[in-house]
């Protein structure tokens, strides 16, 4: 019978689509009577029964009885509401006018097309609904570590599959540079963003998130699980560079040493997970200078002079910190000032004579660009450029031989 095959049908989605027995029978039961609206115009006078479990399925007409005159000549006599007396008393002769009637609907009443279309309709309903599903379950872990397999792989993105085979997208840009996967290989990474694209659930997968580095410390680290040390802030240069601001309520636990843990056995899971990182764990603070200090780490500050209202930091050290403060390709640098929310510009604090000039004076002479590249690591005045050799400076720099040559034959001239 056609129901059977229907009632097996909605069995099988139930189990595998794991939907609960109070929706299943809504949709049911929504399917079923939008078949009989189309096929009687009216649901109204239908009563449908359904026992998901033992694979019964039964709808019933209700009428009312009616005088055979009413039935032939009344504009108002509906063949789906009303029966005659006469037809009544076919089904059992103690029927009486103004009584009512129920009477079972056989699902070949429908016809064929109109079954498959129902069949059709339901697995419709069953896959929106999954896909409403997977969404909500996945809005509610964003920000969650999700573990995948890597099941196939494209030039912008990598899809992975979860344990229940849905499909999450890990995209090239949220990716660390140095990442390489192969089908097949395990990947974590945290839920960035879940939202709707036509129609479909679209869950995006990020390494590079901040969040990432937070979650990989709660694992690692049982007093940031536990609420005992709280991170203040993550910044991060994916694959080169992060800093941590920690801080303790308790005064027994030191933040840092609790993340870094014993001969750095805590921190080094956490840096290999992100492609040999370079995280640098520091003890948030209220006193800024003191926090802009730490941030530069592991470079040593001589001074600091801020700007509070412009939200800008004049940061003044030895000759050979300035290199640190920088860092390589500015990371240091530009971690720290995103870290305290302060623009921070490198000064040497040098006991030079008052001979030396600023480099900007030779502004009509030297390009600004070749200036700018001088500057960002740390030489801004012209002895800290001859102080430096030739081959230090093309290391440390873009710049060609040939030009740092000129730059030096101009600075000594200013001297001689």
């Amino acid at each position: 019978m056609n129901k059977i095959n229907l009632i097996d049908s909605f069995s099988e989605f139930k189990e595998f689509k794991n939907i609960d027995r109070p929706t299943m029978m809504s949709i049911l039961e929504d399917i079923f009577r939008a078949m009989i609206v189309k096929r009687f115009g009216s649901d109204e006078n239908f009563d449908i029964i359904i026992n998901i479990d033992k694979g019964d399925l039964e709808l019933w007409r209700n009428r009312e009885i009616v005088d055979d005159e009413f039935a032939e000549d009344s504009f108002d006599y509906d063949e789906n509401k009303h029966i005659s007396l006469t037809e009544a008393r076919k089904v059992d002769a103690d029927f009486e006018i103004g009584e009512e009637i129920t009477e079972p609907v056989n699902m070949n009443d429908f016809g064929r097309r109109a079954v498959l279309a129902l069949r059709q309709n339901l697995a419709s309903r069953i896959m929106e609904l999954e896909k409403e599903g997977i969404f909500k379950k996945y809005k509610e872990r964003i920000g969650e570590i999700i573990t995948g397999e890597v099941y196939q792989i494209w030039k912008r993105e990598i899809l992975i599959l979860d344990d229940e085979g849905n499909e999450l997208v890990l995209p090239k840009t949220e990716q660390i540079p140095s990442d390489f996967y192969k089908k097949g290989d395990t990947v974590r990474a945290v839920v960035a963003r879940v939202e709707m694209k036509n129609n479909s659930p679209l869950i995006v997968l990020s390494r590079t998130s901040p969040m990432f580095l937070e979650r990989l410390f709660e694992l690692e680290v049982p007093e940031v699980f536990d609420g005992l040390i709280t991170i203040k802030k993550i910044v991060r240069e994916p694959g080169e560079r992060s800093k941590v601001a920690v801080e303790s309520y308790d005064d027994r636990i030191d933040p840092v040493g609790a993340c870094v843990g014993m001969k750095g056995s805590r921190i080094h899971g956490i840096v290999r997970e992100l492609k040999n990182e370079n995280i640098d764990v520091i003890n948030y603070t209220n006193n800024i200078n003191l926090y802009i200090s730490r941030a530069l780490s592991p470079a040593k500050i001589t001074s600091i002079k801020l700007d509070e209202d412009n939200k800008r930091a004049e940061v003044f050290l030895k000759p050979d910190q300035v290199s640190l403060a920088i860092g390589k390709g500015g990371h240091n640098i530009k971690l720290a000032g995103k870290l305290t929310g302060y623009n921070i510009d490198v000064y040497r604090d040098s006991d030079v004579d008052q001979e030396d000039v600023d480099l900007e004076e030779f502004s009509d002479e030297i390009e600004s660009w070749i200036i700018d590249e001088l500057k960002a690591i740390g030489c801004d005045t012209a002895k800290s450029v001859l102080e430096l050799s030739v081959d230090e400076l093309v290391k440390r720099t873009d710049l060609e031989e040939e030009t740092i040559n000129d730059v030096k034959n101009i600075l000594k001239a200013e001297f001689e």
